[in-house]
């Protein structure tokens, strides 16, 4: 470089403050893209201070309207639930209060649907009231109530609850069923069903498929079941329980929120020296 060249770059150069008001701005940017621009101030705050990054969330804000970055909205999708049946129904146990304060105390399930190119699919979540964790999940090309208890059976395999777990669902024939039923109180569950049509007693598995719907897979073209499964579980398993923070557990993931619960527990059980 010239002697010209150089102090022409020294003079023109930006000063401290000005370099890391350009860091902050890729920062913020680099993080609502990777989270497929659906992140706002709020989340993206949280993301980036847990990575070490002390930047408020008006800051944020401030700086998404300059460059123009604005969460995508979330689309409006209908609910299918298949109510009119002749099964008992069991009572809402939890009336809307959906705080646990223990894994494996409350399971919260619900379908949906999802369109691929061979038809609609069917999907069943079983979530952890307490860490919100997905504990277990199947896909159907019916509405049979057999994936429903496929889905039971992962759950109580992976988690080993104890008898007394509430299960807690809507009023679908699929939870109503003789099988479901049977299944449920062979392990000592209770179970407990939303008022009909009532869609915030199930508000919990109902926030999830909006997250699911908005956050993971609405950019996605689905060709059939196997497709659907290969990136569910990538969605699911694999970004949803370990990598997405959520403020009703205190900005953590599922899998942090359930490990600093285990580790607290064992210390509690520790005698004192």
């Amino acid at each position: 470089m010239s002697s010209s060249g150089y102090y022409k770059w020294v003079k023109n150069r930006p000063n401290d403050g000005e370099s890391n008001i350009d860091d902050k701005d890729f920062l913020i940017r680099t993080e609502f893209n990777r989270f497929n621009k659906k992140y706002g101030s709020p989340k993206l705050s949280e993301s980036l201070r847990s990575k070490g990054y002390d930047i408020s969330q008006s800051s944020i804000a401030r700086r998404m309207r300059k460059m123009s970055l604005c969460a995508r909205k979330k689309k409006k999708y209908m609910k299918t639930t298949d109510s009119d049946h002749d099964y008992k129904v069991a009572d809402n146990l939890l009336d809307q209060n959906f705080t646990s304060y223990s894994p494996n105390a409350v399971w919260v399930s619900d379908i949906t649907y999802i369109a691929t190119v061979t038809g609609w699919m069917y999907l069943v979540i079983i979530l952890d009231l307490f860490s919100r964790k997905i504990v277990s999940w199947q896909t159907s090309e019916t509405l049979e109530r057999y994936f429903v208890l496929e889905a039971l059976n992962l759950a109580i395999l992976r988690r080993n609850p104890s008898k007394g777990l509430i299960f807690h669902s809507d009023r679908g024939v699929q939870y109503a069923c003789h099988d479901f039923k049977d299944a449920l109180e062979r392990n000592g569950f209770l179970q407990s069903m939303s008022a009909k049509g009532n869609c915030y007693d199930n508000a919990v598995a109902e926030s999830f498929f909006k997250i699911l719907k908005y956050e993971l897979i609405d950019d996605y073209k689905f060709y059939g079941k196997e497709d659907l499964d290969r990136v569910l579980f990538k969605k699911i398993d694999m970004e949803y329980n370990r990598q997405r923070i959520h403020s009703t557990i205190g900005y953590k993931t599922p899998d942090q929120f359930e490990l600093n619960h285990l580790n607290q527990s064992r210390l509690s059980e520790c005698p004192l020296s």
